[in-house]
């Protein structure tokens, strides 16, 4: 039966049983179909049978045709999503103004249709695919959906016909079974295989996989149908494991149970193992996860030792495995799978076939059928477990995550969804789960603290999976479902989930150990710390930033209560197991602690946005010493590092500390860290703090009054750095309010003044660098209006400008003035700077705006700046400042740096009085103003009476004891002082107090560390004698290291100074005069006025809040400025401290020379610059025109600038110019119009090529080959208009030999200079401009000069005959000389510059001919271009800038003796046809097939160049101003006839009959009139002259004036006068004067000599007044038009066409572009290539011709050259000009080296956007836009632009 149907047409058996099964009995249509289709369907035939696939589609279709059926079904397709999904690299819309979800991406039909204006939307290319939302509402707001899908559609589509997907039902399940069994038959186990290869198996199931995607794009109807095969478990059951006969169906189940077993959580083999540890299952899930922390590593002694050996850590992980599975909710991850529906075992195999592109398109595009969406979101949940083991097996993870990610995020962005699976599957417990078991499989033990008994694991950073990020796709999903708050919320409540959550964080707490090297360097540094910080990041901190967002109200308290609490449980545990007591390890840092932030942050919150109480979510006060040591260990670190004490650890310890504090991790880093410590310093008690800062910073023995010590831990070198860190750590501490109480809008303002003090930003670099939350949903998002008007309100915008060397800049925010003023906050900088210099750089940018604005003229300190008010919860932090430990610290100080003891700098100074200041502005609330206290403290640190700072800074210290070496100043000096004072009894209480002297100060204050720590510890007060005992030993035992330095002494130093007095004396000492405050100083003292300045303002500053807030101190303050001490300079201690404190000093001095010598040396670059390069100005003169500043008479000097010497050209020792030598097509793409083309952005527009320059003189040229004499053709017209050789210099000469032997060590010169020198490019040694030839200087004068100026009074005749003389000297050979080698070889290098195509345009290329051609075309092409350089005309007059590059002088010379070779055959010679009438050629045509080219259609200045370069040199000036008088007169005879031909029938009868009437009038030859009726009665002889233009003349029903018959005259004449002015310039040195526009007619004609009378203005003179005519002038026009008449008869009359030429052509352009670069985009990104009709991977546009071309596309290549440098090659000459369209950037490339140039598209912030990274709108610079067509123009792209490379063909 079924083999009679596979037999019949398919079409025909597929309506047959469509027919059959319509009926109600329809038993026969159905086994009909089965038997068809199990044959048809049968899984043993290979896949790639496509007959299978016909049958599918002819069944389905059900007798129709397989399209139409698609069509049909299309029509009821009721989606209203759009639901495009897309692969990696497609161009995609995010609109943040329509998104609800921040993954919400639109298509760019969707985005186009939709209305964005005005909206914050970026393009951006997908980098793991995703999917269109159009018209989903969950995802972003319907005012965003397109016109497509903003209608429901859905409702008034008819309902589908039941027949008409009938089959579809019965055939599919039968097509997904034979795909499911390929699938399963194909894999094989990784271990097993060794040529796995799953790809394979795949490509065989391409078509049918493709056929599933198609059927997806019908649309709903067959969506609907595909869910319920999918969905349906009764199919599943009957089909999956084939009927029980079928042998290869049972074989094929039992793969894939086989294939089932391993995918659960714990795999089979573990399951037996963990047997043991299941009895364990039944206790509390918190309880499990608890002890899942403090688990013990070992079990039983014997069992640790057998493992030890292997690896220590694996049997952590071991056994944490089997605590984990008791810790569980949901046993159900941890079995096998189970799959009841066809959609479950897809997604199982899709997983196991690692994601296949083609599956997960398939599965994806059915996500707009609602039912299907929710299964699919189940499905994938119960395989997530699944998903993670094969991720983390896979060795393609980075596809493989994108490929997960790109289906996730479809799932989870909707929070309907993800709440219901949340519900429902449990997918919480199932993702933390999974996060740790992935974790777990890298664990290892963690060494901090205590490095034998450490029971706390942490993960290994060198792992694969933290490497690689394999983790990634998880936590992404993670963060993405957190982001809703419903699961946060159920997040939140669940404790057993916060838990286990807790112990995943504790993972990370810890890791990446560094240990300091204290010996030699390590030999291998390790790069894990990319791998610890983007996990900490990624794992840790952004999961924590999603939860922070949904803790905003007073409602959400519990959470914060119940996040906090288990975050102090967990660091309690975690302290235990680290083995953790009081003091941290030494030598030990750890960048990681989520814990400590985790608990940071939560606590911010509560305060900042819940009200809750501080003091009830803080421990007691043990934890909080516990919780403050790691973090501060990280701060003293930081000021390690950068004090150079870890050197040895490598360079990654440097990059750890950057990364700390970097833009992208500082708020989930250092600012928890701060704010932690500024928590603990408010509770704890700050005598107890601040020592143990100054422990931790290991500054202890520094602090101490005597002028020498000895530290034991730092070296002399580290004491001042490490001394700075300490203070300025701080005041970092005591003035920063980022958590304390600032608002977001204060803290994003106070961000972005810091960062723009550093540097101008670009505004993309600003929104980088501003810290932001890094959870999506956070609020404040870069580019919100918030931080727009912030911007405005701190920044101006600076537009981009221009260098003159061609650098482009971006547009930029610089700072206001009232910012610097105001808002300027060095601490703030300091915080955020991830390079030291930057600190400088917002320094030295801060002083260049005092000095600017008047305000300060020396060097500045930082200002102080006032600090918002703390929030109520921490106003113990002032207590901090409020001390008497950190009194004590600052006295020590300023006493040490009024006395210059080592060590001390200028830094150490501000930053105490900086701790001066905020405590005199947060003053204690309990202080009452100016109350002494009454009772003085007996106790044993009664330095200071209270604590207030106010009372203590005018309390006087009399004497302190101090331990000092024996060999100290102090200890000689005192020797004799201390008999004295032992007869004597002290002076004072306070002396007496204090005569406990320094060293038990010392003691005292810093034993207080251990004191105070066991105090707080053991709970238990002991009396300060056995406290000072304990501490004894140890700081004695300090001081006897073997080799032990000098015994230590006690002495007691005489002080009798109170703070206040050493200000007064430090600010003498800083302005360097003694009584520098009078004592009436303080009545006019104005805090407000010292903000700015220098050391002297600040304690001015100080002293004046001082007196101001306390009236003793007034007191105080006056009496010490009365008595005035006399002058006594503090003793110098020491020839070793002058030399420290004057380190300082030097290096400030050292800056300033540096500053002055850069200064002085950029002036000299930038007059170096306007001399030598002068790149674009031209107001400079043209002294580099070589020689026409030298006296004439005497011979030219050249300057070599290798050897320095001066002296002459020589035949044996020619000097010689620098120059670069191009081929340029700029002359061939003018056009006529002025206007530039568009490019073309539609398939409507085209560009036409045929009308430039280029190509009308290749048609020219290739009409006269077709009808005259070859030889003569060549000589008519010019070539070089494409590819024509450029010649310029940078003016600069060298010795011929000097070049050579320089080139030689060039090439010895191994390193790549970016050009070739092997091609003989070369930079000059001078300028270093780009340059590869040299061109060798005519030995003589400069310029023509002395006798061959002189004007001579011969008859024009005479001149005439000596002219022709002239040319018939045969060539003089030149003798053989350097010289002429020299010249040989440039003109070899002047063919060489351009390709062969371009020289060779006779019959038989390589003839002399041919060479004659390209040689005075060089000449040609270079004259040209000067003009067009110089704006087309002469009018400016004077030199140039191109005239500076301009070296026509010696090229016309090196042609010109290039061209002596050629004689011109005196027969042919131009000369004679031009000046004689001659008598009856015609026999001369007989003997040659083909006539000469006719006079008139010949080029005029091609033969004024052939003429003066043929001549004997130097040609005198008479004889040029006759060649040029000469030749007007033809060129003014081609005017009349082209004009002409321009006339209509009637206006040519009109004026031939006017100028015939004049013709006997005198003067008559000189009259337009006559010669133009004269021209038009003799071309009239010949018919064809006027005939075949008719037509066209008609339309042009201009009406002729005389004057405009001038004008035309005039216009058409002047390019040659241009040229022969030019010429003449260049020969004979003349000065071109300026003039205007309309005036440059005549101008031109006086300066050539053509007309001897005075100049009038153009408008007025008459063209034909400067006609000379040698004979009779309409006998030579007869002749000259007989020369056509001739042609009529013959087949040449084609040719007549020739005398219609226009040789004026407007400037050169670029291509005119859009202002919008969408719109470029939009067009070219998937526009297929002309040649192989595939979208190139990289399109790029040539902005001169428009042409689409393939970058590096393999397809295009021809001979081994990629197509963008093929296309250089013909359209420029080698230089080609391309705008990469996925870029927006422009690439130039010029020969065999590329360069990007930059962007001509900025965005509205005046920024390039390269690789569209940002995605933002562009527009079009039009500045930059004309210096890139400038540049092009003027040839100088080699001078611009620096960063050149080899492109090796391949661009």
């Amino acid at each position: 039966m079924a083999a009679s149907l596979l037999r019949r047409d398919k079409k025909a058996t597929a309506a047959h049983l469509k027919a059959d099964l319509n009926r109600t009995d329809n038993s026969s249509g159905l086994r009909q179909l089965q038997e068809l289709l199990d044959n048809v369907l049968n899984p043993e035939k290979p896949p790639a049978d496509t007959e299978a696939l016909d049958w599918c589609k002819y069944l389905l279709a059900g007798g129709d045709g397989f399209e139409e059926f698609c069509k049909t079904v299309r029509s009821y397709d009721n989606a209203t999503l759009c639901g495009l999904v897309w692969t990696a690299n497609f161009v995609a819309y995010r609109c943040r103004t329509c998104g609800i979800s921040p993954c919400m991406s639109l298509c760019a039909e969707c985005f186009n249709n939709g209305d964005h204006t005005g909206h914050d939307f970026n393009m951006f290319r997908s980098q793991a695919g995703g999917a269109c939302d159009c018209g989903d509402s969950n995802v972003m707001r319907e005012s965003g959906f397109c016109r497509r899908h903003r209608l429901n559609t859905g409702e008034n589509v008819p309902s589908v016909p039941c027949d008409l997907l009938l089959m579809s039902e019965m055939v599919l399940p039968r097509f997904i079974i034979s795909i499911i069994q390929y699938l399963r038959d194909g894999y094989t186990e990784p271990e097993s295989a060794t040529d796995r290869d799953l790809q394979k198996v795949l490509q065989q199931l391409e078509p049918q996989i493709s056929f599933l995607e198609d059927l997806t794009k019908m649309g709903g109807a067959m969506r609907t149908v595909l869910t319920k095969i999918l969905t349906n478990q009764q199919t599943f059951k009957e089909l999956s494991m084939g009927q029980e006969e079928n042998m290869y169906a049972k074989k094929n189940y039992e793969k894939y149970l086989s294939a089932l077993k391993n995918s659960g959580l714990v795999s089979v083999e573990e399951k037996g193992a963990a047997g043991a540890g299941a009895g364990a299952a039944d206790s509390p899930a918190g309880a499990g996860a608890l002890s899942l922390l403090g688990a013990t590593a070992a079990a039983s002694p014997d069992e640790e030792n057998k493992e030890e050996d292997q690896d220590g850590g694996q049997c952590v992980g071991q056994r944490k495995r089997v605590k984990l599975s008791s810790s569980t909710k949901d046993p159900s991850i941890m079995d096998s799978l189970k799959h009841k529906c066809f959609l479950e075992e897809l997604l199982f195999w899709t997983i196991k076939y690692e994601f296949p592109q083609k599956m997960v398109t398939f599965l994806l595009n059915m996500l707009p059928d609602q039912d299907y969406k929710i299964t699919f979101t189940k499905t994938f949940v119960q395989h997530y477990a699944f998903i993670m083991k094969t991720l983390m097996k896979s060795h393609e993870s980075d596809t493989m995550s994108n490929r997960i990610v790109h289906i996730s995020v479809q799932l989870f962005s909707n929070e309907e969804l993800a709440r219901h699976v949340t519900e429902e599957c449990q997918l919480l417990d199932i993702m933390v789960t999974v996060l740790l078991y992935m974790m777990e499989s890298c664990l290892i033990k963690s060494e901090l603290q205590d490095e034998k008994n450490n029971r706390h694991v942490v993960v290994n950073c060198g792992e694969a999976l933290l490497k690689n990020n394999t983790y990634w796709p998880l936590v992404s999903d993670f963060i993405n479902i957190l982001s809703h708050q419903s699961v946060a919320k159920r997040f939140l409540e669940d404790h057993s989930l916060l838990m286990l959550w807790m112990s995943f964080v504790s993972f990370f707490q810890g890791m990446n150990l560094n240990k300091r090297e204290l010996n030699e360097h390590v030999e291998f540094e390790s790069q894990t710390y990319y791998a610890a910080f983007a996990a900490e990041l990624e794992a840790c901190a952004q999961p924590m930033w999603g939860l922070l967002t949904h803790c905003k109200v007073k409602e959400t308290q519990e959470y914060t209560k119940t996040v906090v609490r288990y975050c102090l449980e967990t660091l309690q545990i975690w302290f235990d197991a680290i083995g953790f007591v009081d003091e941290p390890a030494p030598n030990q840092v750890t960048f990681h602690l989520p814990l400590h932030r985790y608990y940071a942050m939560f606590l911010s919150k509560a305060v900042k946005c819940q009200g809750l109480d501080l003091d009830s979510l803080l421990p007691d006060q043990e934890m909080l010493m516990k919780i403050m040591v790691h973090p501060l260990q990280i701060q003293a670190c930081l000021s390690e590092i950068h004090s150079n004490m870890w050197v040895r650890n490598g360079l990654q310890i440097k990059g750890q500390a950057m990364t700390y504090v970097q833009s992208h991790f500082c708020n989930s880093m250092i600012d928890p860290d701060i704010f932690l410590l500024q928590v603990c310093a408010s509770r704890l008690d700050p005598d107890y703090f601040i020592s143990s800062v100054f422990e931790r910073f290991k500054v202890v023995d520094l602090l101490t009054m005597a002028s020498q010590h000895q530290n034991a831990v730092l070296d002399a070198e580290q004491e001042r750095p490490m001394l700075e860190g300490a203070l300025t750590f701080l005041v970092i501490l005591c003035s920063l309010r980022i958590h304390l109480g600032m608002t977001d809008d204060e803290i994003l303002r106070a961000e972005m003044v810091s960062q723009l003090c550093m540097n101008d930003r670009t505004h993309s670099s600003l929104l980088d660098l501003i810290p932001e939350n890094p959870n999506p949903k956070s609020g404040i998002v870069p580019g919100s209006c918030s931080f727009e008007e912030m911007l405005s309100g701190v920044a101006d915008f600076k537009a981009p400008v221009f260098e003159p060397g061609g650098s482009m800049q971006q547009g930029m925010y610089t700072p206001k003035a009232e910012v610097w003023e105001k808002e300027f906050d060095p601490i703030m900088v300091i915080l955020r700077t991830v390079y030291r210099r930057d600190v400088q750089s917002a320094m030295d940018r801060y002083s260049a705006f005092l000095k600017q604005s008047g305000i300060h003229t020396g060097n500045p300190w930082p200002p102080y700046k006032e600090r918002t008010p703390l929030h109520p919860c921490y106003r113990g932090l002032v207590r901090l400042l409020h001390c008497k430990t950190l009194h004590i610290v600052i006295f020590t100080l300023l006493y040490k740096i009024w006395m210059d003891h080592q060590n001390m700098s200028e830094h150490v100074l501000c930053m105490v009085l900086y701790l001066v200041e905020l405590g005199l502005d947060n003053h204690m609330q309990e202080d009452k103003e100016d109350e002494e206290p009454c009772i003085e403290e007996h106790c044993h640190d009664s330095w200071f009476p209270g604590t207030s700072l106010l009372s203590n800074l005018h309390h006087v210290i009399n004497f302190v004891r101090v331990r000092v070496p024996e060999t100290a100043p102090e200890v000689e000096r005192k020797r004799e002082r201390e008999r004295e004072r032992e007869r004597e009894t002290p002076p004072s209480t306070s002396a007496e107090t204090s005569s406990f002297g320094q060293n038990l100060r010392e003691a005292q204050l810093f034993s207080l560390v251990a004191e105070r720590r066991r105090k707080f510890q053991e709970i238990i007060n002991r009396s300060n004698h056995e406290a000072n005992q304990a501490v004894r030993p140890k700081s004695s035992s300090r001081w006897h290291p073997p080799g032990s330095p000098p015994q230590l002494v006690t002495e007691i130093l005489e002080i009798r100074e109170s703070m206040l007095s050493l200000l007064v004396k430090l600010h003498q000492k800083l302005s360097a005069k003694q009584n520098s405050l009078s004592p009436s100083w303080l009545e006019e003292a104005d805090p407000a006025r010292h903000a700015h300045g220098d050391g002297i303002t600040a304690i001015e500053r100080i002293l004046a809040k001082a007196a101001s807030r306390s009236r003793h101190s007034k007191r105080c303050l006056q009496e010490i400025c009365g008595r005035v001490c006399p002058p006594v300079p503090p003793k110098k201690n020491s020839p070793g401290d002058k030399k420290s404190m004057d380190k300082e000093e030097r290096r400030q001095r050292a800056r300033e020379r540096q500053q002055k010598l850069l200064a002085e040396f950029a002036s000299r670059q930038k007059s170096f610059m306007e001399t030598a390069m002068d790149v674009e100005s031209p107001e400079a003169e043209a002294a580099m025109d070589v020689g026409s500043a030298e006296p004439l008479d005497s011979e030219v000097l050249y300057d070599c600038v290798i050897c320095g010497q001066s002296g002459p050209s020589t035949e044996d020792r020619p000097t010689g110019l620098v120059v670069l030598l191009q081929a340029s097509s700029v002359l061939g793409h003018r056009c006529r119009s002025d206007e530039a083309k568009r490019l073309p952005t539609s398939d409507e527009e085209r560009i036409f090529p045929e009308d430039t320059c280029g190509a009308t003189n290749d048609v020219r040229l290739a009409l006269m080959q077709r009808y005259f004499k070859d030889s003569s053709c060549l000589q008519a017209v010019s070539i070089g208009w494409d590819g024509g050789v450029y010649v310029q210099t940078c003016g600069h000469t060298l010795h011929i030999d000097c070049h050579k032997s320089y080139m030689e060590s060039l090439r010895n010169d191994q390193v790549l200079q970016g050009f070739s020198v092997d091609k003989g490019e070369f930079t000059c040694p001078l300028c270093r401009q780009f340059a590869n030839s040299v061109l060798p200087c005519k030995p003589g004068r400069g310029t023509e000069a002395g006798a061959w100026h002189t004007p001579s009074n011969k008859s024009p005749a005479t001149l005439i005959k000596e002219v022709e003389d002239l040319q018939d000297e045969l060539g003089i050979f030149p003798t053989e000389s350097n010289l002429t080698k020299e010249m040989e070889s440039v003109i070899k290098d002047i063919k060489n510059a351009t390709q062969k195509k371009y020289m060779d345009y006779g019959k038989n290329p390589g003839s002399p001919d041919n060479d004659f051609l390209f040689m005075y075309s060089v000449a040609r092409t270079n004259l040209e271009l000067e003009l067009v350089h110089r704006g087309g005309n002469l009018c400016s007059g004077g030199a140039s800038a191109a005239a500076k590059r301009s070296c026509l002088n010696q090229l016309f010379h090196v042609l010109a003796m290039h061209m002596r070779l050629y004689s011109i055959d005196s027969a042919y010679n131009p000369w004679t046809r031009l000046t004689q009438i001659t008598q009856n050629r015609e026999p001369e045509y007989e003997d040659e097939d083909r006539p000469e080219v006719p006079m008139l259609f010949r080029d005029v200045p091609s033969l004024l160049i052939i003429f003066v370069l043929t001549m004997p040199q130097p040609l005198r000036k008479e004889h040029f101003t006759c060649i040029v008088k000469v030749l007007y007169t033809l060129q003014y005879t081609q005017a009349l006839a082209a004009l002409s031909v321009r006339f209509s029938p009637e206006e040519r009868l009109a004026w031939s009959n006017t100028g015939a009437a004049k013709k006997n009038m005198p003067n008559s030859e000189k009259s337009w009139e006559t010669l133009l009726s004269h021209v038009i009665s003799e071309l009239t002889k010949a018919k064809c002259t006027y005939e075949s233009r008719s037509e066209e003349t008609m339309l042009s029903s201009s009406v002729w004036s005389p004057q405009s018959i001038e004008f035309t005259l005039q216009q058409f004449c002047l390019p040659f006068l241009r040229l022969s002015c030019l010429l003449q310039h260049h020969l004979y040195g003349d000065n071109l004067p300026g003039c205007l526009l309309e005036e440059e007619f005549s101008l031109l004609v006086g300066c050539l000599g053509l007309l001897p009378g005075p100049s009038q203005s153009s408008s007025s003179m008459s063209s034909a007044a400067c006609l000379e005519w040698n004979v009779g002038a309409f006998e030579l026009l007869s002749q000259w038009c007989s020369e056509l008449i001739s042609l009529a008869g013959s087949p040449s009359q084609q040719a007549m066409s020739l005398l219609v030429q226009d040789p004026q052509w407007s400037a050169p352009h670029l291509l005119q572009l859009p202002d919008n670069y969408n719109t470029i985009f939009q067009y070219y990104h998937r526009k297929s290539c002309s040649v192989c009709n595939k979208t190139p991977k990289d399109p790029a546009l040539c902005l001169v011709c428009g042409a689409f071309v393939c970058l590096k596309g393999l397809c295009c290549k021809q001979q081994g050259i990629c197509e963008c440098v093929l296309h250089s090659q013909h359209c420029g000459a080698a230089t080609g000009i391309f705008l990469l369209i996925n870029a927006s950037v422009i690439i130039i490339i010029r020969g065999h080296r590329f360069c990007l140039w930059g962007s001509v598209y900025l965005d509205a912030h005046g920024e390039e956007d390269r690789d569209l990274r940002r995605g933002k709108p562009l527009f079009l610079c039009e500045e930059r836009y004309r210096v890139l067509e400038q540049q092009w123009v003027s040839h100088t792209f080699d001078h611009i632009n620096k960063r050149w490379g080899p492109h090796y063909n391949g661009l």
